[in-house]
């Protein structure tokens, strides 16, 4: 399942992102800014029990999570997006996953994961602002379910068609959630008309 988050606040704070006036300090407040508005849509659907509640003047019924949660931002890009997450569920765990896109071939080739213990009692939501070629995120799906993690959806701010299909080809159970799907990637797979390099702009590091 995919879904696209048609809110005209995410809209006004993506628009402003795509600029390259946008310096880094703003783009990452408002990638946190977006990733907070994201976050209801992307845990609206998970699992709850109704639990006793009492308030001052009498005994009600409320609701909790079943499982707990872990956000898992792939670095390095993925760490931005991770801080919108955590304001709006400061309760989650968080594991890291670090991918490096080899810009040749456009394959991730990993070089760090950390995870909690239990993945398999835990919604898992994987943070990555740029879907593009889909590999990376295929490969921190692929770990966090041999890591034991069964319930697994991906959050990214754009998404590429080619991302896209890449991973709902080899994960169709996962949900992915974008805030916006552009047009396609170009040849050194880079999304078009994107926002050039999430990590760099987000860190000052734009060549």
């Amino acid at each position: 399942m995919f879904r696209t988050l048609d809110h005209p606040l995410i809209a006004g704070e993506l628009t402003r992102l795509r600029e390259p006036s946008c310096p880094s300090p703003e783009f990452r407040q408002r990638l946190r800014r977006i990733a907070s508005l994201m976050a209801p849509y992307v845990t609206e659907d998970l699992e709850t029990q109704v639990v006793p509640c009492t308030t001052p003047l009498e005994i009600t019924s409320g609701r909790h999570l079943i499982r707990e949660i872990t956000l898992v931002p792939v670095l390095r890009a993925g760490l931005a997006f991770l801080d919108g997450f955590l304001d709006m569920i400061p309760q989650a765990s968080v594991a890291h996953i670090g991918l490096a896109r080899n810009e040749e071939t456009l394959l991730p080739e990993p070089y760090y994961i950390k995870h909690p213990p239990a993945l398999h009692q835990r919604d898992v939501i994987v943070l990555d602002p740029m879907l593009a070629t889909g590999g990376s995120a295929v490969e921190a799906v692929r770990r966090m379910k041999d890591a034991g993690a069964r319930n697994i959806r991906f959050a990214c701010l754009v998404a590429a068609p080619e991302g896209v299909s890449a991973l709902e080809t080899a994960y169709p159970e996962v949900p992915v959630f974008a805030a916006a799907l552009d047009r396609c990637l170009n040849a050194k797979g880079y999304i078009l008309p994107g926002l050039g390099d999430a990590g760099d702009r987000m860190f000052g590091t734009c060549p």
